[in-house]
């Protein structure tokens, strides 16, 4: 977000090249440059102005060079919100049954049925209705495909195949499209570079132009909590652009930090440190034990380390029956709401139901199934998970929009679509404060003046050196960024010298 210091009056023919007073940046995205020097504090001597004179340039610089990820991010995101609604609209006819029945047919006719329709592969899991008016999912798991399933789609009351759709791990095809749109822009390992540099720096936007907004009345009768929340709509040109940049960065800063924290525990190198962290911490959430008792695994398999995905020779010749008997157990020990059960995948592995009931309250226990003795041989439950595999778990399921519901989407909408306009109000407000004279006309304004580390009080030096060293260690793709910033303004500056000698 751009830094907004207070901008001079302007004449009938554009800006008036004086040197503005102090002023206040505000939330989130963008770039304006400040064209004054620095402080004269920082020049005579160090002080915290030095610290205010540092975040001016810092956010300036980030919100020039980050804002085009973060504006994708958004729209991406924007797009991403509502894919549930989009799946009725698109699958409806494979999602829902044409008419709620009495009671559902057993799983084993509804499976048997989506095999006479497509005996390829192997049975991987079925997946139960999350709703009356659902369908029934029967994943199957077909080589050809890769990491992706065959989902056949089983109306549950008349075991009637209502289509079929190639899925990633339950998801849609549309779904699954809009996922990576927004995961890596369809590029792959690269592409997610940009979501980790969008989230890397959006916090540290977000922080310093808080930081600046309510700091701008230094020295000043402080502004009214109306001032800092609402857009002043008496305000003209670049006042007006800031005033309403900055009262809806405010209103955003809990949302973006929320999606910067989240969306970084699943990028691909702070995720790493994330990991880390969490096994340091034994933060990882518990693992079903799917090892049958007293059994022994077959002579080269690994037993239960692939026990539960569908892919050993167990899953391929799995007994449909013995779908409903391992639900049935399930059931009885108090898994209820849409589950996903899966058959062992050798004769040493027990079956395995999980609920995937993402919104809130969640569901999430599982159960370990030995058919043959209709017992459960192993629990995982939801209330047993540390406290950060929690936050973890449900931070993602907020990121996603579908841990409140539609709440959950019409809240991330708005912050998505409050995100796009403070990074357009952000770059509007950059090219407002460009000089408009006629001895001194420039395309953008100028940035924030450079040095402004020197006027830093030593305590902050001190102690904020290894801070930074160590933020760029946890979260890597901010410091690599944070560290070309740097030799790109040092290149610069020493540029300019030699021109000027």
């Amino acid at each position: 977000m751009p830094s907004t210091i207070e901008e001079p009056p302007q004449s009938d023919h554009g800006r008036i090249d004086v040197q503005p007073a102090e002023g206040a940046v505000a939330v989130t995205v963008a770039a304006e440059p400040e064209a004054a020097p620095a402080p004269e504090e920082s020049r005579s001597g160090r002080s915290w102005q030095g610290v205010r004179a540092l975040l001016v340039r810092l956010h300036f610089y980030a919100g020039v060079f980050v804002a085009p990820f973060l504006l994708v991010a958004a729209l991406t995101g924007l797009a991403y919100t509502f894919t549930p609604q989009l799946d009725q609209l698109v699958y409806g006819d494979r999602l829902r049954v044409e008419q709620v029945g009495d009671e559902p047919r057993p799983l084993a006719d509804q499976i048997a049925a989506a095999r006479d329709a497509h005996p390829e592969g192997s049975l991987a899991s079925v997946v139960t209705p999350p709703g009356p008016e659902d369908t029934t999912r029967v994943v199957l798991s077909v080589p050809e495909l890769g990491e992706k399933q065959r989902t056949v789609f089983v109306d549950p009351y008349t075991a009637e195949v209502q289509g079929e759709l190639t899925t990633s791990w339950g998801a849609t095809p549309l779904t699954t499209w809009l996922d990576e749109l927004h995961r890596d822009l369809h590029l792959g390992e690269s592409g997610r570079l940009y979501a980790e540099v969008a989230a890397s720096w959006l916090w540290v936007i977000v922080v310093g132009g808080l930081v600046l907004w309510l700091g701008r009345s230094r020295g000043q009768r402080a502004k009214s909590v109306r001032g800092v929340l609402l857009p002043d709509r008496s305000a003209r040109g670049v006042r007006r652009t800031r005033s309403w940049h900055a009262a809806t960065g405010v209103w955003l800063a809990l949302g973006l930090l929320f999606l910067s924290a989240t969306g970084l525990t699943w990028s691909k190198y702070a995720g790493e440190r994330f990991g880390q962290l969490l096994d340091a911490v034994r933060g990882h959430a518990p693992e079903l034990d799917t090892a049958l008792p007293g059994a022994k695994p077959p002579v080269g398999d690994g037993g239960g380390e692939h026990a539960g995905h569908g892919a050993g020779h167990g899953a391929a010749s799995a007994d449909p029956a013995g779908f409903d008997a391992a639900l049935a157990v399930a059931r009885d020990a108090g898994l209820g709401g849409k589950v996903e059960v899966t058959p062992p995948a050798d004769g040493a592995a027990a079956w395995t139901v999980a609920q995937k009931d993402n919104e809130w309250p969640v569901h999430y226990d599982q159960v370990a199934v030995d058919t043959e003795k209709g017992e459960v041989t192993s629990r995982s439950r939801w209330a047993d998970y540390p406290l950060l595999a929690k936050l973890s778990k449900l931070g993602v399921q907020g990121h996603m929009g579908v841990l409140f519901g539609i709440a959950n989407q019409i809240v991330l909408a708005l912050v998505a679509l409050g995100l796009a306009a403070v990074t357009i109000w952000g770059y509007r407000m950059w090219w407002q404060r460009r000089p408009t004279r006629d001895d001194r006309r420039a395309v953008l304004g100028k940035a924030p003046a450079r040095g402004a580390w020197r006027g830093l009080p030593l305590p902050v030096l001190v102690l904020g050196v290894p801070a930074v060293v160590a933020l760029g260690w946890a979260l890597p793709v901010l410091g690599v960024t944070l560290a070309g910033f740097l030799v790109l303004d040092v290149v610069t500056g020493l540029v300019r010298r030699s021109r000027a000698a």
